[in-house]
């Protein structure tokens, strides 16, 4: 058992800690591993009603998946990043197929990973300290974890928005995507901890009867105001139709997503539009190994992904350069090469 993710049982609470405060609880593969063992365990076990997820540290939840780990070896034969990425997206699946209440508590900032680890799950609550996002497009990645499944599903062309531009959201907004299911101050979070344990569980009602006890209204939301441009800039088809929109809106908004788009690797930027227009029509299985092929595509080969691990998180430049550098060099063959089945097959779920 590893120390970096922690297990108790408490009157039929299945409890668990992400232990790995010093890289703000990011996920190794061991710890997907493991998660994955246990959670099947307490699906069959009838003494665990429900399972609470948290994070340790105060400052995080989880911030994703270690995928430093995994640029630092390289892409030549690179042998951890399929394993990492299937273990991790078996076990994202095991969240979405588990029947009992599974709760999660975001306090801090939750990405990448950290997002695969709860959004799939029955409750997700938010507090003042949530910062959410799928950043992946700024270190040419795609916004994984099953992000082709519950993004697209999102209201209107929110989805997109967040995938491509890796858009922070907090507290309202993030209840108002549809990301968190309900919103309170941290400061009530041992108590509602306490509530689950103490309180009998026998269905999902009740949990939401607990939760329901401790809830608070946030306040409006910003994304609220700018919807209206989010849908009509973000349901063009192409990366291109959507650049040309925002530079013909007249508003700080649309100059400001211009420019964070300008920012991003263009050939992540394409394979992200195809990926959740696909997963638009794909089932949660079908979503995660489609997702499973891009990944495995990415690092086995000098992509933009290693480029951008290095620029953001390794020497932190902020500097990235992309290949191809702009969106019109990057073909239409480029982006489908990502989503043929890997030299090692497909994802088995």
């Amino acid at each position: 058992m590893s120390e970096h993710i922690l297990f108790e049982e408490k009157s039929g609470l299945g409890i668990i800690t992400l232990n790995r405060p010093d890289v703000l609880n990011a996920l190794s593969t061991s710890m997907c591993s493991i998660l994955d063992n246990q959670l099947n365990a307490w699906e069959n076990d009838k003494s665990i009603n429900a399972v609470l997820i948290m994070g340790r540290g105060g400052k995080a939840f989880c911030a994703g998946g270690d995928v430093r780990a995994i640029v630092e070896q390289g892409y030549e034969n690179n042998l951890l990043a399929p394993e990492f990425f299937s273990t991790e997206y078996k076990m994202n699946a095991r969240i979405y197929h588990f029947t009992k209440p599974f709760i999660a508590l975001l306090d801090g900032i939750t990405m990448g990973g950290g997002v695969g680890i709860s959004i799939h799950g029955s409750h997700r609550i938010i507090t003042e300290n949530t910062l959410f996002a799928m950043p992946e497009s700024a270190i040419g990645l795609i916004p994984d974890v099953g992000g082709s499944y519950f993004l697209p599903r999102l209201p209107g062309a929110l989805g997109l928005y967040l995938g491509l531009t890796g858009a922070r959201l907090k507290g309202s907004d993030i209840l108002y995507a549809g990301i968190g299911t309900a919103y309170m101050s941290a400061e009530k979070l041992p108590d509602l901890i306490e509530a689950l344990i103490e309180e009998d569980i026998t269905c999902h009602d009740d949990v939401d009867i607990i939760i329901a006890r401790f809830t608070e209204d946030p306040g409006a939301s910003s994304l609220d105001e700018f919807r209206d441009l989010i849908d009509a800039a973000f349901s063009e088809n192409t990366v291109e139709d959507i650049f040309d929109h925002l530079s013909i809106i007249d508003h700080n908004w649309a100059r400001e997503t211009l420019a964070v788009l300008k920012k991003m690797s263009p050939i992540s930027l394409k394979v992200i539009t195809e990926q959740l227009f696909r997963g638009a029509k794909l089932d949660f299985d079908d979503c995660m190994k489609m997702e499973y092929r891009i990944v495995c595509a990415i690092s086995s080969y000098d992509s933009d992904f290693y480029e951008g691990v290095r620029a953001i998180l390794i020497d932190k430049d902020h500097a990235p350069s992309w290949m191809p550098p702009t969106l019109d060099q990057v073909t239409t063959d480029m982006v489908l090469a990502h989503f043929n089945i890997p030299a090692g097959g497909d994802l088995l779920l």
